[in-house]
């Protein structure tokens, strides 16, 4: 059994006077205790809000969230039954306290886990952090230090399932692949599994086990990293793979993806991704494909 199943989600958001944005439009995932999930795609593809509704952040419009076989519900000020689920954020400075010292603040989720023995420095140890940094403030630390921080504070509780909300984009270049490489390390030697968020492929291929790419709410392709990085088959994923940029010293400019992402209030007909697809057919325009791993007229089961 999957340690999280997510089935046809759909999230909507909801404003007095406007349409409604249906930012998760029917997604369905699954990770495993000791699996690396990578989930990819542009920015408003609808990737935090699928976290923060498997967080139990967000309330689910339709279709259904499971951890651990038992369903995920909305948070209330109360309730503490989704403490197996920790989140790292985008932005480590805005998710700490900055009045309080980190060692406080990472005392917090092992009060969460009772019975352990683990002390906040020993996890600042295990996230590469002097064992002292526990008497310092979050203003004291480096944008990639505090990012550590958070990361210890989310294993302090013990959690089966961590979820890395696109936890790299905030720090420079020479940060992202170190602190990528930590979180995927320190959820699988704990067992747990980890859903890793963000829109560099190239950082992802590092350590996810498989990758799903999200397009406009849904989830377009699925499979092994290796597969869909030397194979990939839907438009969009080939179009996300032929924007990273090659490190090959003769200054070639990466393709650009043409057109926008269109507005999730209003989405266009058919397949979601036809207004911006190179092989775009009559079909397309027409009805939605739903073929499993791909989500491509393209690749229609014969």
């Amino acid at each position: 059994m999957s340690l999280l199943t997510i089935d046809d989600l759909v999230v909507e958001h909801r404003s007095p006077g406007r349409p409604v944005v249906r930012a998760v439009a029917g997604a369905s995932l699954t990770v495993s205790a000791g699996e690396v999930v990578g989930l990819v795609g542009e920015s408003g593809c609808g990737k935090s809000t699928l976290a923060r509704a498997v967080c139990g952040l967000n309330p689910v419009t339709e279709g259904a969230i499971r951890f651990e076989g038992q369903p995920v519900t909305p948070l209330g000020l109360r309730r503490r039954t989704l403490t197996g689920i920790q989140m790292v954020f985008q932005d480590p400075y805005a998710s700490l306290n900055p009045r309080r010292r980190v060692g406080d603040q990472i005392a917090d989720g092992l009060r969460v886990a009772r019975g352990s023995t683990v002390t906040p420095a020993d996890l600042l140890e295990r996230v590469g952090l002097p064992r002292d940094f526990t008497d310092r403030h979050p203003h004291e630390f480096s944008g990639g230090q505090r990012q550590r921080v958070a990361i210890a504070r989310a294993l302090a509780a013990e959690p089966r399932l961590l979820i890395g909300d696109e936890p790299i984009s905030a720090l420079d270049a020479s940060a992202q692949a170190q602190v990528a490489r930590l979180m995927r390390d320190l959820a699988v030697d704990s067992g747990a599994g980890l859903l890793f968020i963000s829109h560099d492929l190239s950082v992802v291929r590092l350590i996810a086990d498989r990758i799903a790419v999200m397009y406009l709410g849904k989830i377009v392709e699925i499979g092994r990293t290796a597969e869909v990085w030397d194979n990939p088959r839907h438009p969009y994923t080939q179009a996300l793979l032929n924007a990273i940029p090659l490190p090959d010293g003769q200054g070639t400019l990466p393709a650009e993806l043409p057109g926008d992402v269109p507005d999730p209030a209003n989405p266009p007909g058919g397949c979601r991704f036809n207004p911006r697809c190179p092989h775009v057919m009559d079909v397309c325009r027409d009805k939605e494909p739903d073929f499993g791993p791909v989500a491509c007229w393209l690749h229609e089961p014969t």
